[in-house]
Parts: structure tokens; sequence; C-alpha cells
């Protein structure tokens, strides 16, 4: 295998080429942390569900919640105090449940020692409570710069605190908010600046799916610990407040060598025999997952899917295995009913070696009442049609050559730069974007969601359907995707959500007008 310079310079001189390990192992696009300390033995944890967040106030036009980011000691691994930041001192951060067109506002108060951004990702919210990069929150008594590389006329800085509005007028889906700050998100996610934000609606309601304790949260992301029990991450700067980036080996992606699912490793869940949603979210930094559910008989139980990243589908899609990138979402189905009390199902990473191909486990403990699968879901999906386009653009997502000279990740052959505009789309227009990438690249926009009308010229793979706001590009891969730029006008970003990427150059604006 090429060393990673090496492979980006060659990326950078050839195009398209490529490490042969990378195409060959799409998990691998990047290099794995080695955790120092002795781990847990494998589903012996309990699967913590994050808390829900109530509101502070809720009149008829709305509900208003407070989050405090701040620092604290949690055991991570047993017997370990970890230092974390986060979202009201827990990880994932709380959960936020929202009713589609209800107004919700957070107020968000840094008590960090670092400037924050937050962003609602997957949420159709105006360009001035999006979390653009350098629209910073300032600690108190923060003195130095940004943090960030280069300087930005537009940017909103606030002191202490800011509060977010989020319109939510969107389908029901499931979203995510975390740390976008401009070089450094990458690093702060790592450090647990992460937390899941539902949107609900009539629709999903009337479905009558798998609910309560019968509804689960998945958070799924890997970390690595040094011989503390501290988050290990390589970081350049570890105070994240000069240079920015990683060391050498990671410039492709970080990777931890323990699987967390909701801040807990390879955790365990005790179920029923019934049907159970499995609302789960990629929060890794840069490793893929094809996920499978593997009872203790031999069995593959099927994952049902009915949402994608931006809400329900059309109709059920059954899977043997599902593939999910770093900031994809995907809403499924899994019915213990046919499996006696006392049986196991391990949900297992395929893509994984080692310990991390176990994600985590569920134990049937008692009998339940079995609920059937919808056979149709929604039908409020957009049917764009690619002839109504009134743009098709090209963009490709490669590595190459920064202004400074390092390695990094470019779009159209450029690194970030907030204060050049790089795609300008009118309001209400429908556009093409044909994309292409030369190792694995989880491509996502901000505002809107989209279809994917083919993967290199072919048919989009059947985890593709629904609406998406991030679509997994593979190496060397191709694809179309259509949306329609609608709902506010202002100044937005797509980029790559590995997240050493994008803090390495490879994110755009999105100017609508």
């Amino acid at each position: 295998m090429l060393g990673i310079g090496a492979a980006i310079g060659a990326a950078a001189a050839g195009g398209l080429a490529l490490s042969a390990a990378w195409a060959r192992r799409p998990a691998e696009t990047g290099a794995e942390l080695r955790s120092e300390v002795p781990l847990p033995q494998a589903f012996s944890v309990p699967l913590p569900i994050p808390p829900v967040l109530a509101p502070v106030a809720s009149t008829a036009d709305g509900d208003r919640y407070e989050l405090v980011q701040r620092e604290v000691d949690a055991e991570i691994l047993p017997g370990f105090a970890t230092r974390l930041w986060t979202y009201d001192g827990v990880f994932p951060g709380p959960t936020i449940e929202s009713r589609r067109g209800r107004h919700t506002t957070v107020l968000h108060r840094n008590e960090l020692p670092v400037p924050t951004v937050v962003h609602l990702h997957g949420g159709r919210t105006p360009a001035a409570s999006d979390g653009y990069p350098t629209d910073l929150v300032l600690p108190d008594g923060w003195n130095g710069h940004g943090g960030h590389s280069m300087a930005d006329d537009r940017a909103a800085v606030a002191n202490l605190q800011r509060e977010y509005g989020f319109p939510l007028d969107q389908r029901a889906a499931m979203l995510w908010y975390h740390d976008h700050r401009m070089d450094f998100t990458a690093p702060a996610i790592w450090r647990g600046l992460a937390g899941i934000h539902f949107v609900r609606d009539d629709v999903e309601d009337a479905l009558g799916l798998p609910a309560g304790d019968r509804e689960l949260p998945l958070m799924i992301a890997d970390r690595a610990f040094d011989a503390d029990g501290q988050l290990a991450y390589p970081s350049v700067d570890p105070t994240l407040t000069g240079e920015h980036g990683v060391t050498e080996p990671y410039l492709a992606g970080v990777l931890g060598d323990v699987v967390l699912v909701n801040g807990a490793p390879w955790p365990v869940h005790e179920v029923d025999t019934g049907l159970y949603r499995l609302r789960i979210l990629n929060g890794s930094n840069a490793r893929h997952y094809e996920l499978e559910a593997l009872a203790d008989d031999g069995r593959a139980l099927p994952l049902v899917q009915i949402g994608s990243d931006q809400g329900l589908l059309a109709a059920p899609v059954r899977h043997r295995s599902v593939p999910i990138a770093p900031a994809e979402r995907y809403d499924l189905l899994i019915d213990f009913g046919d499996l006696p009390v006392g049986a196991e199902v391990r949900l297992a990473n395929r893509l994984g070696t080692g310990r991390t191909a176990d994600v985590m486990q569920f134990r049937v403990v008692r009998a339940g009442e079995r609920t059937p699968i919808p056979e149709t879901l929604a039908d409020d999906l957009p049917e764009w049609d690619r002839s109504a386009a009134a743009v098709v653009r090209d963009l490709a997502f490669r590595a190459g050559r920064m202004d400074d000279g390092r390695h990094g990740w470019l779009i159209d052959g450029l690194p970030f730069d907030p204060a050049r505009p790089d795609v300008t789309a009118r309001l209400g227009d429908i556009e093409v974007w044909r994309l292409v990438a030369d190792v694995h690249h989880p491509i996502h926009l901000h505002l809107v969601g989209f279809r994917i009308l083919s993967r290199g010229g072919a048919e989009p793979l059947p985890h593709d359907a629904g609406l998406k706001d991030t679509v997994a590009l593979r190496p060397g891969e191709s694809a179309e995707i259509i949306t329609r730029f609608d709902g506010y006008r202002g100044r937005y970003l797509f980029h790559c959500h590995n997240a050493e990427h994008e803090d390495m150059g490879m994110m755009a604006n999105l100017e609508i007008v």
C-alpha cells in the first residue's frame, strides 16, 4: 500500500490514481488508532439511551431549548474516567423531539475552551442558523483568533452564546446536530459534540410504527483510547486553537478500534419477540460500516428499510445487509418474532476486522406482541424530472495540494475558502449534479434533500431509495443526484463528511439567490 502522502500525491498528479487497499476495503479510507488500555468484553455493557431534552418554554408558536457545551469526565470504558466535550454533560448529546412545522429554538452556551459552531445536519434551516463554519460562538474571555485558517468578512461571531432557530418545515426524519467549526470539525465530533434531533409528523404517526421502548436511536461511532483511558486523536495541535489537521498517517481519515453505540462500547440491549425500529446514525469521523443482524442459530435477520436521511420511503425495502457511511442515517425495522426467548442477535459490521466486526447485541428476554410491517409508507416524496433541470453540474472530489503546499482534499481542484463563491443556485431551480470520487467520499449537501439518479451510469443501489442528504461515493465511483433548491436564500455548504477530509479542504460554498 502506498504511504498516505504518496497516495494523495499520486491522486493529485494522476486524477483517479488510487491506493489498491482503499479500493478493496472502503472502511479503510484512513488509518486506525490502536487503544492502549484493556478493552471490555463485547456485549457486557448495557445500551444507554440518550435523554430527551425538555423545553424550557413552550408556546403556541413553538418550543425553546437550552444547551450548555461543556467538558465532563464520563465512564466510557469501564473503570476509566474519560474527558469529553459534550452538550449538557452527556455523550451523545440530549435528543431533541420536534413536530413538523413547529418552530424550535435552541440556545447554545459555550463553556468549552475553544470557539464552536452548531450545525443541524439534515435541517431545512435559514442560513443564519445553519452553522456556517466561521459563524463562531466564542467562549467567555476568548482573545485568540477564530482557530481557523482564513478570515471571513461575512462571519457572524457571537460571544458565549447563540440562539439557533429551526422552522423544521420538513418531512419527519432523524436529523443530528454537531460541531461544524472550520478546520476543527473532526476533533470536536471525536471529543463528543454530537446529538440526535427527531422531527415527527402526522404521516409517520398514522403508520403505527414501533414507538416508545421499541424505537431505538443508535449512534454508531468508533473511537480509540490512550494509556490513561482518554480519547486518542492525532491532532497536529491538540489544543485545537492553532494549526489544523492530523499527523501524516491519518490524512485520509481517523479510525478507532472501539465501536461505541450511544457512547457505550459494544453494548447489549434486551428485547422481546416483537418488531423494533432502529434509527441508525453513523456518527463516525471516517469509518464505513456494512450492518447485518446475525442470530445465534446462524440466520441473518432481514433489515427492512423504511426510511433514509430525509424521512420515510414510499415502500419498505428488505436487505440482508446495509452499508452506512459517515453522517448517513437509516430507519430500519427488525423482527425478533421468529426467535425463542433466550436467543441472541449480533449486529455485525461486514467491513470490520477483529473487534470492529462487532457493533452490538440484542438479547431476546421475553415474549412480545408481533405487529405487521406496513406495505406502503409515504406518498409525499418529490418526483423531480431530470428534463426540468436548469443546470447540470460536474464536481470532482479528489486528493491534492492545499494552498500552503500541504496534502489535502479538494473539490474541483480547490480547497475551501469562505470568501470564494463556488456554486450559485437560484431559489426554486431543479439541478442535477454529477459527482466523481477518487477514494471513498460521503458527500453532504446542506439545506436540501436529493434523490440519487444513478451510480456509475447504472441504476441506484437498493439502499439509495428515498430522499437523501448524504451520498456515499465509493472509490473511483461517479453518481448523479437531483434536487430542488427551495426553502431559503443565503450561504450554505456542500462537503465530504469524512470529517478529516472536510477539515483539510473538501468543502465548498453553495450560494442560493
